[in-house]
């Protein structure tokens, strides 16, 4: 099997790409690596370093399966761009769908977001719930889905809308709440929290990871839209559990992010899947690579600080 992986020197994609080759699947990947690549050597990985909106220098020939990662990350950062959040995350994903018809390709696997739905008052967000996206970013990850979810007679297409990501990953992020305020507890001994009420799902990376290997493992068998987010906290809910961990004073403060939500993700659990780790897991392995050294409270970590560099470096 040959999977091409957009964003495959991303936070998700790094592990995601060991772990493919560990399952000796032939992968591809395609990065900018505008935050760097943590990919090891493999015979059976090839690694360009592109632009995805470049299309006619993605390879795709021979490629069974794309997993389409690649996007600017999160609302602060597809806040500081506009026109360059819209043209990658959706004008791309228009271009590498349409490519992959044309070569063959039987499956495309897009990684939009469980922040599509907004601020949601209903216990549990299904699926079929209406979507409210407030930012750029949520817009775009929804836009995309609808061009995806045009071309499925002619490509088999799953949509995984996944939950705010925690865990360690070589390519680290700690703009991600977890992995945030596990960082402030080690450095500082301090837990701000902004708002602290809203709810939001998690996942562990090595879950989404899973998740992954799961819609690949059963093809065509569950196409559509899926809820991958299996614990639902309150930002405060989360300090508090850091805190018991790392004892921490938590300061909270006043937030200007309304969004509230709790993922339900029964559809995805009805396929077979089923979860292995949890934000628990997340804080013991970020306290373990601190200890060790291996992870520090650097601005290479927080997407928003490396792409001021960068897209102030275009202008």
């Amino acid at each position: 099997m040959h999977i091409l992986v957009t964003g495959g020197c991303g936070y998700v994609g790094t592990l995601l790409v060991q772990s493919l080759l560990e399952q000796e699947i032939n992968v591809t990947v395609v990065d900018a690596m505008w935050f760097g690549n943590f990919l090891n050597d493999h015979p059976r990985l090839t690694q360009v370093k592109e632009d995805i909106l470049n299309i006619d220098s993605i390879p795709m020939k021979n490629v069974d399966c794309i997993i389409h990662l690649a996007n600017i990350a999160n609302d602060p950062s597809g806040d500081l761009d506009s026109k360059l959040t819209w043209e990658v995350n959706v004008l791309a994903t228009k271009l590498l769908v349409e490519k992959a018809i044309s070569y063959g390709v039987k499956q495309f696997i897009y990684a939009s977001s469980g922040s599509v739905y907004g601020v949601k008052s209903e216990e549990n967000v299904t699926e079929d719930l209406c979507l409210v996206p407030l930012t750029d970013y949520n817009k775009t990850k929804m836009i995309s889905e609808r061009v995806l979810l045009s071309y499925t007679k002619n490509i088999v297409v799953q949509c995984i809308r996944p939950a705010t990501v925690c865990g360690y990953s070589p390519r680290m992020r700690l703009d991600l709440s977890v992995n945030m305020l596990t960082m402030q507890a080690l450095t500082k001994q301090k837990i701000t929290v902004f708002g602290g009420d809203q709810t939001r799902p998690n996942i562990h990376i090595q879950d989404l990871v899973r998740v992954y290997h799961h819609f690949i493992s059963t093809g065509d068998k569950y196409p559509g839209i899926f809820n991958a987010g299996f614990e639902n906290f309150s930002i405060l809910e989360i300090a508090q559990t850091i805190s018991n961990r790392i004892p921490s004073d938590i300061i909270v403060t006043e937030s200007n992010d309304p969004r509230s939500y709790r993922l339900n993700s029964d559809k995805l659990l009805n396929t077979g899947f089923c979860p292995q780790y949890g934000v628990s897991n997340s804080i013991e392995e970020i306290i373990a690579a601190f200890e060790n050294g291996v992870l520090k409270d650097e601005d290479k970590y927080y997407n928003l600080r490396m792409m001021k560099t960068f897209v102030g470096s275009q202008n």
